[in-house]
């Protein structure tokens, strides 16, 4: 039998045989669709009625112009072979094929038959440092195909090669360079943009959505000017950016980075022709400003692609009207700090000298902290408190503040908390950082998805078509959840996503309001 695909009037290249401009073509099943794009045609396979087109090109190879802004590829006019996943940005994680050549997408796609279709383009996390858009969990055939939506995963440079900021070093060519991760990320939107369409997806209806730091990438590029109306709707998963780095913080971080690759500044240039393993390991050089760790690497206020913080003072005027899900894990921290048994087997004793300034990342005494939780939850066990505060005082402060700036602009935001928990060991690691991916893609039994359990396939059910209905229409209510109200300040609401979902007016308030009264700067930044 076979299958439908229809190409549009632009015409594609197949085997070097012009096709006619005829409306549609049929197929024949276990053949590959052809699709024109603005740099050249494509060629993709199908996966059940699926249409995917893994690895195609959307810039050129960036070694080249290391440390600059992407430029687009050279056109070609033979269909490129779009049957496996590009190269990831070189890396220090176990990510396989890195390659500094590196602007590649991926999409799925349900028809190509000119319908406009909403578009779901996922940023992926690895803070601005690791991952790509290849993970199992990111594929995009299930929810294509069980929600008639168009999918999109993006690669782009990481770490160093994204974010190392020599403007006030090097100058000329590098003034972009403390961004040119998030230039990548507006260069592939401008691709969607202008060939989703063939796709059949909707240009007009773009959700942008991520997770980490693929969310904390996403509410940067809302305070980008370059990204305006690149994205319509929006979606963090435990991902937000409050505050970006300094230009004396950013410039630090290299200083010190050069400093590990013994290139004083006047030869900083020289970096952009050393070997990629040398660049990497000279980033593990303790960071200068968090005083700990490998050097952070994120996005800079450059004053060229970003000229204001993402969140702060306020919610961005350019992204007021975009509809925008934000939400976190209720354990997030579990996720990093869980890991170690003895966490788990902490005493009061213990607990002091556990919540630091590396784990809290914020300037506050442990006592007053503890005592806190001890009267806000008598039943808590040291290490559960530590779990708590870890989770509070990080990620999710800047959750609440992106909801609280949104609110007061009157921007809409529907804000949710998962507190569905994964049996894997015996459920001890809590609802934590990573965990609402899979539920998002509708993948459960994907390679690498901690949503298990009978409740776990009812659960990506309830998630993924609030992500879907976001990108269709604006909202996510859908009759799967009760009635999700906007977020405001009097209530708080949040959608409580669990076995049975349920609305909460302002969930964990004796810790948002125990931590309020902290001065909160971005991790890192």
């Amino acid at each position: 039998m076979a299958e439908q695909f229809s190409i549009n009037r632009r015409g594609v290249l197949a085997g070097g045989l012009a096709l006619s401009a005829a409306p549609s073509l049929a197929w024949p099943q276990g053949q590959h669709p052809v699709v024109a794009t603005t740099n050249g045609p494509v060629r993709g396979l199908t996966d059940g009625g699926v249409a995917v087109f893994k690895g195609m090109r959307y810039g050129a190879d960036t070694g080249p112009r290391r440390f600059q802004p992407p430029v687009r590829p050279t056109p070609w006019t033979t269909p490129a072979e779009a049957f496996a996943y590009g190269a990831a940005s070189p890396q220090g994680s176990d990510e396989a094929n890195q390659s500094e050549d590196c602007l590649f997408l991926n999409v799925w796609s349900p028809g190509l038959d000119g319908e406009r279709r909403p578009v779901m383009v996922y940023i992926h996390g690895g803070a601005y440092s690791n991952g790509s858009g290849s993970s199992p969990l990111y594929d995009g055939t299930r929810l294509a195909r069980r929600n008639d939506v168009v999918v999109v995963t993006v690669n782009h440079r990481l770490n160093l090669f994204g974010y190392a900021y020599l403007q006030r070093i090097a100058g000329a060519p590098f003034l972009d360079s403390g961004n040119a991760g998030q230039m990548d990320l507006h260069l592939a939107l401008e691709w969607v943009r202008d060939n989703i369409a063939n796709f059949g997806g909707d240009p007009g209806r773009v959700m942008v959505f991520g997770q980490s730091g693929g969310g904390a990438k996403i509410a940067t590029m809302m305070a980008s000017p370059a990204a305006s109306g690149l994205f319509h709707r929006a979606a963090t998963m435990s991902g937000q950016q409050v505050t970006a780095s300094g230009p004396w913080s950013a410039t630090r971080r290299a200083e010190a980075w050069l400093d590990a690759l013994g290139l004083p500044k006047e030869r900083a240039a020289e970096a952009a022709a050393m070997p990629v393993e040398t660049l990497l390991k000279a980033a593990e050089a303790t960071d200068p400003v968090l005083g700990f760790g490998g050097l952070y690497w994120g996005p800079v206020l450059d004053n060229r692609t970003l000229m204001r913080h993402p969140f702060y003072p306020d919610a961005p005027a350019q992204s007021a009207a975009i509809p925008m899900i934000i939400g976190n894990t209720h354990d997030e921290t579990r996720a990093f700090l869980g890991n170690d048994p003895a966490n788990y087997a902490l005493t009061w004793d213990d607990l002091p000298g556990k919540l630091t300034g590396r784990e809290f990342r914020i300037d506050v005494a442990p006592e007053p902290v503890i005592a806190a939780y001890r009267q806000m939850y008598p039943d808590y066990s040291p290490s559960d408190v530590f779990f708590a505060a870890t989770t509070a005082a990080r990620s999710w402060r800047g959750a609440v503040i992106e909801a609280e700036e949104r609110a007061r602009s009157g921007s809409p935001a529907w804000v949710y908390q998962l507190d569905w928990t994964s049996p894997i060991d015996g459920g001890r690691r809590g609802a934590m950082h990573t965990d609402d991916i899979p539920l998002a893609f509708d993948n459960v039994d994907a390679t690498g998805s901690r949503a298990q359990g009978p409740t776990a396939q009812p659960m990506a059910e309830r998630l993924s078509k609030a992500f879907v209905a976001l990108a269709r229409d604006g909202d996510p209510n859908h009759a799967g959840l009760p009635s999700w109200e906007r977020y405001g300040l009097e209530r708080r609401q949040t959608m409580i996503m669990d076995v049975a979902c349920r609305m909460e007016d302002d969930p964990r308030g004796g810790e948002r309001r125990l931590f309020a009264a902290i001065p909160y700067v971005q991790p890192g930044t």
